[in-house]
Order: C-alpha cells, then structure tokens, then sequence
C-alpha cells in the first residue's frame, strides 16, 4: 500500500515541514529534542508525558502543547507524525493508536519484546498507509555509516567477518523495573543487543540465516540479562559476532582511545559506585535525574558504541579515535568520518527522506522486526542450548 500523503505546512520562509509529537519524554525522548528543534523539517509541537510536573516543564521550556496520554494528543494537537520512546511494552499498542490516526511514526528500539507484537506494528502501518521507522541510533553512528560506505564501494571486496565488542555499566544504572525483565523487552540482549545486531546487519548485508548465542545473569543483586555472545551467520557466507558485557568491570573506552558510547572523554577521577538503589521510588528519581544528560546531543568525538572489526576479502576495517583504520597489505590508512550529523540527526534525515518522497527508510518496520528476531532468537539459543535459524529477515537496500 502507497504512503498517506503527508499534510506539510509552510513556515514562513516558504520551507516544508512536518509537526512532531514525541509520546515519553525521558532519556530517548529528551535526547531527540535538539536534534528535532534544528532539523529543518519538522517542528516539534507537542508531547504527551504522564508525569505532571515533567509534561508542565517541557512545555514551558519548549512552547510545545502537553497531553497526558498519547490517545489525548492525537485528539488534541495537530501532528503529522509522532515519535514514541515510552516504555517498550507500550510500543504495540500505541504504534496502532498513531497509526489509526493516520500519523507516521517513528517508535524507540526494541520496537516490541515479542515477534508477535512487532508484526502487528508492521501490519497496522501497511492497513493505515503510513510510514513505520525503528529508531535503532547506533547503526546511525558516523563510523559504522562509513564503514557501510567503504563495503559498498567495494574496493575490499565482500565482507567476510564482523564482529563486535561493547563493554559498559548498564546493568547498574538507575532503570525502570521493566528495562530489567527480558519478558518486557528488558536486559541487554533486547536493549543493547539490538543495536548490536541492527549494525552487523547493516554489514553484513541484512539477511541472518541462524544465531548461536549465550546469555549470561551473574549478579543476583541484579537479576536480568547483563551479557551475551553471540555467533550470527549471514546470506552470502560472512558471519559475525556480537559480544556484550554491561556489568560495569571493564570499559570499552579501553579499547576506543578513552572515548565514550557518545564521543566523550569519560569523567576524570574513579568511576561512580555501582548502583544500589534503596526502593524503586529511589531508583526512579535517580533515572529521571539522569534522563537529561544520558544521551548528549553534540560531542568531540565520533560515537563509540565499542570496538566494531570488518574483515573483507582485501582488508579490514576499524574505528580510529575520529575515523576508520583501514588495514591492507600496502599498509594502514586513516580514513576521516564527518561529524556533521549528530546519530539522531542521522534518524531524522531518513524519517524525513522517507516522508517526503526523497528515499524509502531502510530501519523501516520490516528491518526492525527482523532485528528484533534476533534478539529473541538469541536468547531462546541460550535457553535451548543450540543454533536457531531465522525466517524474518530483509536486506539492506
């Protein structure tokens, strides 16, 4: 089914823009207001918060309206299009909310914590007519989208192996309960795992054929998947691993010349104790204390979301600390990667390309559901202690 037209308006120096609403507004959320205000297609107009005092504070921080629920703001605020970062159980059924209002929708990763769900996302978008995006950042990174560059152009031949390596604290940040539960789209296999994956797809080509995986829960202070290991095959014979340990021992600024998961230096001086929470109440005013200032809107440095290693048939490829390394055997060169996008910015010019007729999104909701299988694949291999075959991939276009 063709896309709904979208009903853009004039500002007035004539420019064409779409007006967002963002539905959740903590750390994901708060991380797309910078890139939303300075892109320059869309406006952000509204945003629908359950907490009282937070919604009230957007809103006079912002000029944008404020809505309780997401059903109030599509009532209510004029939007053509909505961005949802609430919880991941929420996905599902607000994804077809927006989608029976006739909005686009760009929804946070995990895009759901079941397969189930996540059809029923992708066949609400296709009955309604609108586009459906998976906001999966990090395969937006600077570096991976160069690395993605240089495969395409094929002077190093087919890639052969890739593999992954992310090492941080995320078991011990502050989270809601439900970002802890594998059986609501929580642990790092759903949460960090995704974004992993999204990467390996993107090249290795897109279409996984099986994963062998281990899922690891060694802290019984905090019970949820913290790590996993991950074996993937691919259409066209490369293959790939993805390695993940959030338990907060060692870091992959070590590997990154001491550049962060969003291109900072890390904080001088000991690392922060690990988390221990009294209640969950605690906990919670802990997590929206930090929402503001999780995800950095601009940095020195390129993302780091760990050590990324292509192997193609003529040489491999590697971040540097503000490029790629490529490695052949006439030696070692630097390539230099922009920083002109921000990751986010990145997602906005493929929403806003998709919206407006410049380009079909490749992290559409096929892609995501096909992501997402991975995450869920990965974890039942561990359940079951053997390789499970996949069946709902698509390819990079």
């Amino acid at each position: 089914m063709a896309l709904a037209a979208v009903p853009r308006y004039a500002d007035g120096r004539g420019a064409r823009r779409l007006r967002v609403g963002i539905a959740g507004i903590g750390a994901a959320g708060q991380a797309f207001i910078a890139p939303l205000q300075g892109h320059a297609g869309f406006d952000w107009v509204a945003v629908a918060e359950p907490d009282a005092a937070l919604r009230t504070r957007m809103q006079q921080a912002h000029g944008v309206s404020g809505h309780a629920t997401l059903a109030e703001m599509l009532a209510q605020a004029e939007v053509d299009a909505v961005y949802i970062a609430t919880p991941t159980p929420l996905h599902a059924g607000q994804v077809a909310q927006a989608a029976a209002a006739g909005k686009h929708v760009l929804v946070e990763k995990p895009m759901a914590s079941t397969l189930a769900d996540a059809r029923a996302m992708v066949d609400a978008a296709a009955r309604a007519g609108v586009q459906l995006l998976v906001g999966h950042s990090h395969s937006h990174d600077a570096p991976i989208a160069a690395m993605r560059g240089l495969i395409e152009a094929g002077e190093l031949g087919r890639v052969r192996m890739v593999h992954t390596w992310c090492y941080t604290d995320w078991v011990h940040r502050p989270r809601r309960a439900e970002e802890l539960d594998a059986g609501q789209g929580g642990g790092v296999t759903f949460r960090q795992g995704a974004h992993q994956f999204d990467i390996l797809r993107l090249l290795c080509g897109g279409r996984a054929r099986s994963v062998r995986a281990q899922a690891f829960d060694w802290d019984p202070a905090r019970p949820t998947t913290g790590a996993h290991s991950a074996f993937i095959t691919f259409d066209g014979g490369a293959v790939a691993t993805a390695v993940y340990n959030g338990y907060g021992g060692f870091a992959s600024t070590d590997l990154g010349f001491g550049i962060s998961e969003w291109g900072h230096p890390p904080a001088a001086g000991p690392r922060p104790p690990r988390l221990r929470a009294a209640t969950p109440a605690d906990e919670l005013k802990a997590k929206q204390a930090r929402a503001a200032t999780a995800i950095p809107a601009r940095a020195p440095h390129q993302p780091f979301f760990g050590l990324t290693l292509v192997s193609c048939e003529r040489g491999d490829i590697r971040q540097s600390a503000d490029g790629l390394l490529v490695c052949t055997a006439d030696g070692v060169r630097e390539v230099a990667v922009s920083l002109d996008r921000s990751p986010r910015e990145r997602v906005l010019d493929e929403w806003h390309a998709a919206l407006s007729g410049g380009a079909p999104a490749l992290h559409d909701g096929r892609w995501g559901l096909a992501t997402l299988e991975l995450c869920v694949a990965a974890l039942a291999s561990s359940a079951q202690g053997c390789e499970l075959p996949l069946h709902e991939q698509v390819a990079v276009r």
